[in-house]
């Protein structure tokens, strides 16, 4: 397997606070890569980082051979990345479908003004709602494709939102925390559609995740920080029982 993702002495700093401290690590093609790690270890500012949400003071993000740094944010869906959030970035006050639908404008050129009078535009999003429906039913809730988000079930718009993060058909998906606030049976289901979206859509996943089990049931690699370094990675057997990790996440004293 080739990298997708290379991530090389990335170094990001706020004010007189590092948050990175020269990471490096990569993802490879086919690859369910977890980054972790201890409240404050980096993990967030580096999904950030990848994502374009915050400018590196050094290092380099490569993505298929091309650095990201010359791309804005807004790029990251035509190149193939896309990604979802801890906290579910949908609009409560838009339908499920048209949720997702905000997902395919990239693709598109639509207009909704121009739906009462038939233009190509308006036959252009016909063919992307469709899209949207589709991505619906691959994650098992169509049948909530025209209800408001407002109220509907946590688990539920978990879906919808990896609905709308795979529409466009990613190389490369980045997860934020996917498993948070999920009950158990959740988190089973999660990981069963995480792996079929891998397997089956051929897409690349990164996810940053605190649920343990999850990782370690679920991940190819995995790359722990700490206090914004790099503390050990390897596979999950590999890394379960490093003491360097249990340290950073339970004290010297454990």
């Amino acid at each position: 397997m080739t990298a997708l993702l290379e991530v090389s002495d990335l170094t990001v700093r706020f004010g007189g606070v590092t948050a990175l401290d020269g990471v490096s690590f990569e993802v490879r093609s086919g690859q369910v890569c977890a980054l972790i790690g201890p409240n404050g270890a980096g993990k967030t500012t580096a999904f950030n980082a990848i994502s374009r949400l915050v400018r590196p003071r050094g290092g380099e993000i490569r993505f298929a051979g091309e650095s990201l740094l010359a791309h804005r944010a807004s790029d990251l869906s035509k190149l193939g990345i896309a990604r979802t959030f801890q906290n579910l970035a949908l609009w409560p006050g838009l339908s499920v479908l048209d949720n997702v639908m905000v997902g395919l404008h990239a693709e598109g050129h639509v207009g909704f003004g121009r739906a009462p009078l038939g233009l190509p535009a308006y036959r252009e999003d016909k063919k992307l709602k469709a899209k949207a429906y589709a991505a619906l039913d691959y994650f098992g809730v169509a049948d909530v494709a025209h209800q408001l988000c407002t109220g509907l079930p946590f688990g539920t718009l978990k879906r919808v939102e990896l609905a709308r993060a795979v529409v466009l058909r990613p190389r490369l998906l980045l997860l934020d925390e996917p498993a948070s606030g999920l009950t158990h049976g959740e988190v089973r289901e999660l990981g069963d559609v995480l792996r079929t979206v891998r397997d089956e859509l051929d897409v690349t996943l990164l996810l940053v995740e605190h649920h343990m089990a999850f990782v370690m049931d679920l991940s190819d690699y995995v790359v722990a920080l700490d206090f914004g370094r790099n503390l050990v990675s390897g596979r999950p057997a590999e890394i379960r029982t490093d003491s360097r990790l249990a340290e950073a996440y339970l004290g010297r004293s454990a």
